[in-house]
């Protein structure tokens, strides 16, 4: 069983800056394909950016140049460096782990909430 825990969210102004962790309870980046997904309120939830276990990394066009997703294997971590932060960024993100081509994650975090307001 795969344990994963975020953290990081919060408030920030437009324009600010935040950074997500997610800790996962073992060595598991060889094995799974790691996400950030956020659900804004009253909206579905989408995928935000993707890790592969080869290294590769995606992001959906909104948070292109803004989000950095990275991970640190010797602390089994992954991180979401949000900059430039607009208010449409406010959601509760989720980090996921999904084994390959599996079409949904195998297991989520319980969420963190990011608010962007002034």
């Amino acid at each position: 069983q795969v344990q994963l825990v975020e953290s990081g969210g919060g408030l920030a102004q437009p324009g600010g800056s935040l950074r997500l962790s997610c800790a996962a309870s073992g060595t598991i980046f060889s094995i799974y394909d790691m996400g950030w997904y956020r659900q804004p309120p009253g909206k579905q939830r989408e995928l935000v950016a993707t890790f592969t276990r080869g290294g590769s990394t995606n992001y959906v066009d909104s948070v292109k140049g803004r989000f950095t997703i990275s991970r640190d294997n010797a602390k089994n971590t992954m991180y979401l460096q949000m900059s430039s932060l607009k208010p449409e960024d406010t959601a509760v993100y989720y980090c996921s782990a999904r084994r390959a081509y599996m079409p949904y994650p195998d297991y989520w975090g319980q969420g963190t909430q990011v608010t962007v307001s002034s």
